[in-house]
């Protein structure tokens, strides 16, 4: 255990892929993780196991985002799990799928992915501000789809528009509380949940072959940057999109 120890953190949508990899990073750390789930009770189950099977405490908490009433059943959880203690870190991962491009996107589907990809967090970090310690640390993800124009995913970068934007605006606003608010943007990661995706033929070379370090992300490797956020190390950093892509279309190779 190590530089968290002492510590409690939120992660939402922590029961698979990048969220479910930041909770269990943030416990081998040292810090007591509530796993947040919408609807996938063994995921999170999964999460809650590989936790405590490592030495380290954590708690499941349901509640599914973007709908009436949201907000109010998460905390509900997160206060019993806290019995009092104060909140950390809080790591804003749920999001929902991009649904698809212009001209294929229903309305119901665009609001849909603002509802859970903007307005929960946007409401979670509202809910979480009489619980945060001073210099608790808030973590947003967004991606690199915000920095690349990609006509199928362009309602979802919209949303991860608005997650960066907010990440800005509340750094200043939370400052004076020494609250850092960051958000970190992956790129093309695979996880269990998205690997069939990627066995298109030759699309891991093509996306690889984009990527300055040559590969698919892993989330381990979305996970050690949040973790570096939530620690004391990154205590002078606030207000950043740090960039978790391995490089993703920076540029031509020559």
């Amino acid at each position: 255990m190590g530089d968290l120890t002492g510590r409690t953190a939120l992660v939402t949508g922590a029961s698979r892929g990048i969220g479910q990899a930041i909770a269990i990073r943030l416990a081998a750390e040292g810090a007591a993780v509530i796993v947040h789930f919408g609807t996938d009770d063994s995921g999170a189950a999964a999460t809650v196991d590989a936790v405590e099977r490592a030495g380290g405490t954590a708690f499941s908490v349901r509640a599914e985002l973007g709908v009436d009433g949201d907000v109010e059943t998460l905390f509900a959880g997160v206060e019993a799990d806290l019995a009092g203690r104060p909140l950390d870190i809080l790591v804003n991962s749920a999001a929902a799928a991009p649904a698809g491009p212009l001209g294929v996107t229903t309305r119901a589907e665009f609001d849909h992915l603002f509802a859970v990809n903007v307005r929960a967090p946007y409401f979670i970090i509202e809910r979480a501000l009489p619980l945060l310690s001073e210099g608790a640390r808030i973590v947003s993800l967004s991606s690199v789809a915000t920095r690349m124009a990609n006509a199928t995913q362009a309602s979802f970068a919209m949303t991860k528009g608005a997650i960066e934007t907010m990440t800005k605006t509340l750094a200043v606003q939370l400052g004076p509380r020494r609250i850092t608010v960051n958000a970190v943007a992956p790129g093309a990661t695979r996880t269990a949940t998205n690997g069939v995706a990627f066995d298109a033929p030759g699309l891991t070379e093509q996306i690889s072959g984009m990527t300055a370090l040559n590969r698919l992300g892993a989330p381990d490797d979305v996970a050690d940057v949040v973790a570096f956020l939530a620690s004391d190390a990154a205590r002078w950093v606030t207000g950043q999109i740090l960039d978790a892509s391995g490089g993703l279309f920076l540029g031509p190779r020559i």
